[in-house]
C-alpha cells in the first residue's frame, strides 16, 4: 500500500455575491466531493479542512494593465490572458464589463486571504477548461457536463449537483491537471491555469 498522499485541490466556482450560491470542490485524488458555500469564512474553512495543494478560482484574480483597482476606469480593458483566450476562440467575459466588477473585487479580496492561509490561488475558467476538453458548459448540457466529467475520470459524481459544483469540480480537475504537467498558465505573469487539449488522459 502506497505511503503517498493523494493529491487534494479545492476547486471554487465564486458568485460576485454572498447571497448566491459559491459551488466547492474538494478532490482528493480523483474523488470528488462537493458543497454550496456563500460566505467567505465558509469557502476558507473549507480550504483550511482539506489542506489543498492549490485553490483553482472561477474569478477573475488579476486586473488589466494599467488599472490600480477594478473601479478604476483608466488602462486595458483584456488582460494577457483574455487575449490568449481571444487567440484561441474562447469566448470570456472581460474584467471591466458591468456584472464582472463585483466577482473581480470579490475574487481579488478572496485571493489575498487565501494567499494569508499560506495555501496557492490560482485563476481558472471552467467553461474555457470544458471548451478544450470537449464537453459541454453547463448551462448548454448540464448532463452532459456530467457526463464528460465522469469520462475524464473523476469519481464521486452525483446527478444531484448543481451546476455551481459541477464547475467547482471542473475548476479542480484543471488545478490537478496545471499541478501534474498537463495544464498551463496563460499569460506573461499570473494569468489562468487551462489544461492541454489531450482528452484521453485520465490520472
Amino acid at each position: 500500500m502506497s505511503k503517498h498522499k493523494p493529491l487534494v485541490v479545492v476547486g471554487v466556482d465564486l458568485a460576485g455575491s454572498p447571497r448566491r450560491p459559491t459551488g466547492v470542490c474538494v478532490l482528493c485524488g480523483m474523488k470528488a466531493q462537493t458543497h454550496i458555500a456563500f460566505t467567505d469564512e465558509e469557502i476558507l474553512n473549507s480550504i483550511h479542512e482539506a489542506q489543498p495543494t492549490i485553490v483553482p478560482i472561477d474569478a477573475p484574480l488579476s486586473l488589466p494593465c494599467g488599472r490600480k483597482s477594478i473601479h478604476d476606469r483608466s488602462g486595458e480593458h483584456l488582460r494577457d490572458c483574455d487575449r490568449e483566450l481571444q487567440k484561441r476562440g474562447i469566448r470570456f467575459f472581460p474584467v471591466t464589463l458591468g456584472p464582472m466588477r463585483m466577482l473581480t473585487e470579490r475574487g481579488l479580496a478572496l485571493k489575498a486571504k487565501i494567499e494569508e492561509m499560506g495555501y496557492r490561488a490560482v485563476e481558472c475558467y471552467p467553461g474555457g477548461a470544458q471548451d478544450v476538453w470537449g464537453i459541454p458548459r453547463q448551462h448548454r448540457d448540464m448532463k452532459g457536463l456530467w457526463r464528460g466529467l465522469k469520462e475524464l475520470g473523476v469519481r464521486g459524481l452525483t446527478e444531484a449537483m448543481t451546476s455551481d459544483e459541477l464547475d467547482a469540480v471542473t475548476a479542480a480537475l484543471v488545478g490537478r491537471w496545471f499541478l501534474l504537467g498537463k495544464g498551463e498558465m496563460l499569460g506573461r505573469e499570473e494569468g489562468i491555469v487551462m489544461p492541454y487539449g489531450n482528452r484521453k488522459s485520465k490520472t
